[in-house]
C-alpha cells in the first residue's frame, strides 16, 4: 500500500471502525507477547533518547498496567483507537496529564465488555462533565515505530511512521484546507478534543560527495 492510500487512512477518523461485524479481521495487537516484547513496542514509538525515560504502559486482556515510571514527562505505550489497532505512541508531558486518562479508561471498559458506542458515549460525556480535559497548549506525539497497524476497510494495514501535535476541536478549514499530498499537514479526529494535525516526516536528503 502506498503512503498515499494510508494517509487516507488516517483522515478517516472516526469511520475506521465502520465495517462489517461478521468479518472482523484478526486484531493487530498481539496480547501473547511477552512483556519485554511489549516494553519493546511501546518503546519503538520515539527515539531512544526520549522512549527510555518515558513512563510506560504495557496493554494486558485487563487493560493498561504501568511497569515504569518515567523521568521526562514522556509516556510511551500501544494505544488502540480501536480494538483491531496497534498503535505504539508516545505523548509528551501535556498529552499525558490530558488525552492518556482517555485511552486508559477506554482499555478498562473494553475489558469490562463494554461496545465501541458506548465507550465513545462515556468518553464525550467525560469531556463535557470536566473528567477528560483537552490539551491546554501546543505539544508533540511521537509514532514513529514501524509497528503501527490500523483497521481500515475490513483489512488490517501498515501505517508509516509519523508525528502529530495537538489541535483541540480544529478541522481542515484551520489548516487552511490544504489540497491532498504527503507534504501537506492533515487533521485527525477533526473537531473532537483530541484532534491532531499528523504530519509525515521526509527522510533528509544528503548532497552527493
Amino acid at each position: 500500500m502506498s503512503k498515499v492510500s494510508v494517509l487516507a487512512i488516517f483522515l478517516a477518523g472516526n469511520n475506521i471502525v465502520a465495517f462489517a461485524q461478521n468479518n472482523q479481521p484478526k486484531p493487530a495487537y498481539d496480547f501473547s507477547i511477552s512483556r519485554e516484547e511489549k516494553i519493546k513496542l511501546a518503546e519503538s514509538a520515539a527515539p531512544p533518547e526520549i522512549s527510555s525515560k518515558a513512563s510506560l504502559y504495557v496493554l494486558e486482556r485487563s487493560g493498561y498496567i504501568k511497569t515504569r515510571e518515567g523521568t521526562n514527562g514522556f509516556t510511551c505505550f500501544v494505544d488502540r483507537q480501536t480494538p483491531w489497532n496497534s498503535e505504539p505512541t508516545c505523548f509528551d508531558a501535556e498529552g499525558s496529564a490530558t488525552t492518556l486518562p482517555t485511552r486508559l479508561f477506554a482499555e478498562e471498559e473494553r475489558a469490562k465488555g463494554k461496545s465501541e458506542d458506548e465507550i465513545k458515549t462515556e468518553i464525550d460525556a467525560g469531556y463535557r462533565k470536566g473528567r477528560f480535559k483537552a490539551p491546554t497548549k501546543p505539544g508533540i506525539v511521537y509514532m514513529l515505530s514501524d509497528s503501527t497497524s490500523l483497521l481500515v476497510n475490513d483489512k488490517i494495514v501498515h501505517a508509516p511512521p509519523h508525528l502529530m501535535f495537538y489541535a483541540p476541536y480544529a478541522t481542515e478549514k484551520d489548516l487552511g484546507s490544504p489540497p491532498p499530498g504527503l507534504s501537506m499537514p492533515r487533521i485527525l479526529r477533526a473537531g473532537q478534543p483530541d484532534a491532531y494535525i499528523i504530519v509525515f516526516p521526509k527522510a533528509a536528503e544528503h548532497p552527493a560527495h
